[in-house]
């Protein structure tokens, strides 16, 4: 059997605001709340459930895209003020080109970073 990651809890201080980042980044949708939790399907295998039950954690999440889901997650992250840059917590407003891709990390208020890759680093 292939083992493949289904789904991870994603511990939020707003969950649906949380979702809805994560969301408007990917270009995809929130899900229909699943229980306790705000799921947002990244692929037809993974969903990253967001929960505020217990408070926020920081967290790293990376993301191998496109060239279309990078440029529109940048132009997200631009448009809605959050803040950027080329390395982990590193906010320069600047891209960085690891493995002969397009590199970038976007925090969320809660701490989080989102990395999106077109290029395995």
């Amino acid at each position: 059997m292939t083992i493949v990651l289904n789904h991870t809890i994603v511990p939020v201080a707003d969950r649906n605001r949380a979702a809805s980042l994560l969301a408007g980044l990917l270009g995809v949708s929130v899900a229909a709340p699943a229980g306790p939790f705000a799921p947002v399907r990244v692929n037809a295998d993974l969903t990253l459930d967001f929960d505020d039950r217990s408070g926020a954690r920081p967290g790293h999440y990376a993301f191998l895209v496109d060239d279309a889901v990078f440029d529109g997650a940048l132009a997200y992250a631009s448009r809605t003020g959050l803040e950027w840059g080329s390395a982990p917590r590193l906010i320069d407003h600047r891209i960085n080109h690891l493995g002969g891709g397009r590199g970038v990390y976007i925090l969320d208020p809660d701490g989080i970073a989102y990395e999106f890759f077109t290029a395995v680093p």
